[in-house]
């Protein structure tokens, strides 16, 4: 490595934000670019440690202190080279990944970890900044037809990598932009949407052919796409939200997560002409669900001018450190703050939601919660109420942003000739289908996962639909042998 006293010199350094009361008046990233040198030194912490956990934490398994190393010794080119050859989209990891792998560095043992996505997300802007990130064409063309369906970060990495592998790629998208999630989940404080513009816009010019606005079922036929090409990736996600089966759910106000933040993304991008129909303003704002999709409705319920928000968590507040039942290269069950919360929002753990009240019409005004306590009871965690602990707080908009179930049952997988596992997941043993030409990807194959692990599922099915269509396969696998249990045991018929 470069600087092999890098780790005892330097401590972690991260982006600066934007001020939390000028941030909330927009929709733009809140992080301030960090200064050159800063980020010189972030990647001198890089240890020579012998074994690089951070390798097996990554479900890409980027070769992260190899390009520590090259960003330290300012060689950007070696760099960007070394991160693409494992993954497709560092601009977005870079930006919105939990960053697994610095929760497995050896430095996080006693220290702070090396800020690893802060370097990606550098070396990917370095790359456009330098002319270094553009059109790779394939020389030579397979004349095999591929089908993608669904154009989120799994479907994008499948069209990406099997494009490169000589094949004709449609990618197909119901929206009328491509990214999914990324583009109609994510907001735009968080990343805006013309850092997937400036990549799908390489993928085009690479080849790939985007067929947008087309909804299988609707524009474009499932018998269609199976009759006209030799392969299809199923990639739409799992897009089934988990609901809140409570008396009262029915009411005005009571709404998932996505649709206050897809068409927020709508009115941001200009997509949508009109305000949001859900709207935040002036009202006592309660979201259910104390993940990063609940994060995000606190984010933009703060900008449309929520008089009050606040955030409920079944399970407990968890604590700020490491236990000892959480031990390093674990994933860190620790307390997590969010640029979101920062912004404000009182976070409520530990409290169970019983009834929605209404106004008399129709309107919902308030939540009854109640508190709960966790005790193990038969090997098991079970919480009870909290005697005398039930009340109602104001609630004029609830945000439930509790999960997702799995695919959407819309008949899609029937078309395609996909059997389904447990009325959620789609059948698949190495991504193929129960429909031999059908392979399937990212959240729609494993459930509801992260962005990291969408890509790394699109690659990875790339390379069996080029296994099935050439009789072998030269696209890079990752070796999944660290997570073959998980996988056999959850996902696999």
């Amino acid at each position: 490595m470069g600087a092999k006293d890098g780790f005892l010199k330097y401590n972690r350094e991260l982006e600066s934000d934007r001020d939390a009361k000028e941030r909330v008046g927009d929709y733009n990233d809140i992080h301030i670019p960090i200064k050159p040198e800063t980020l010189n030194k972030q990647a001198a912490r890089c240890m020579d440690c012998g074994v690089p956990f951070c390798h097996q934490g990554c479900p890409l398994g980027n070769v992260i202190p190899e390009f520590n190393d090259a960003v330290y010794r300012k060689e950007w080119g070696e760099a960007y080279d070394i991160l693409r050859g494992t993954n497709n989209f560092p601009e977005f990891t870079g930006r919105i990944c939990p960053a697994p792998c610095e929760a497995s560095c050896v430095l996080g043992i006693n220290k702070d970890p090396v800020a690893i996505e802060l370097i990606e997300k550098n070396i990917a802007e370095k790359a456009y900044d330098l002319g270094l990130a553009k059109p790779k064409t394939p020389e030579t063309r397979t004349g095999k037809k591929v089908a993608v369906v669904g154009a989120g970060p799994a479907g994008l990495a499948a069209a990406d990598q099997l494009n490169q592998a000589g094949h004709d790629v449609t990618l197909f998208e119901k929206d009328q932009k491509v990214g999914g999630l990324l583009r109609y989940g994510i907001p735009d404080f968080k990343m805006e949407k013309w850092v997937i513009d400036r990549r799908v816009a390489l993928m085009e010019e690479e080849g790939v052919v985007l067929a947008t606005g087309k909804e299988i079922g609707k524009d474009i036929q499932a018998d269609e796409i199976l009759s006209q090409f030799e392969a299809v990736v199923l990639s739409t996600g799992a897009q089934e939200p988990r609901d809140l089966r409570i008396p009262g759910r029915e009411f005005k106000g009571v709404h998932f997560a996505m649709e206050l933040l897809g068409e927020q993304n709508r009115v941001v991008s200009g997509e949508r002409d009109s305000e949001n129909p859900i709207s935040a303003k002036g009202k006592h704002v309660i979201v259910i669900g104390g993940g990063d999709t609940g994060s995000d409705c606190i984010g933009t319920s703060n900008r449309h001018g929520a008089a009050s928000v606040t955030q409920l968590e079944l399970l407990p507040k968890p604590p700020n450190q490491r236990t000892q039942l959480n031990p390093w290269p674990e994933w860190p069950m620790t307390l997590r703050t969010s640029s979101s919360h920062e912004e404000g929002a009182d976070r409520v753990f530990s409290v169970l939601t019983k009834e929605f009240t209404q106004d008399g019409e129709g309107n919902v005004k308030g939540l009854v919660l109640v508190n709960i306590e966790w005790k193990e009871k038969d090997g098991r965690m079970q919480f009870v109420e909290v005697e005398g602990s039930e009340r109602t707080v104001p609630c004029d908009l609830a945000l439930l942003a509790i999960g997702y179930t799995g695919p959407k049952q819309n008949g899609m997988l029937d078309a395609f000739g996909v059997e389904a596992m447990d009325n959620t997941l789609p059948r698949s043993k190495d991504y193929q289908s129960t429909n031999p030409k059908v392979f399937l990807a990212g959240d729609m194959r494993r459930g509801q996962s992260l962005v990291v692990w969408a890509i790394s599922e699109g690659r990875e099915s790339a390379v069996k639909v080029d296994e099935y269509l050439m009789g072998k396969s030269h696209l890079p696998r990752k070796d999944r042998s660290f997570f073959e249990n998980v996988e056999d045991a959850e996902f696999c018929e």
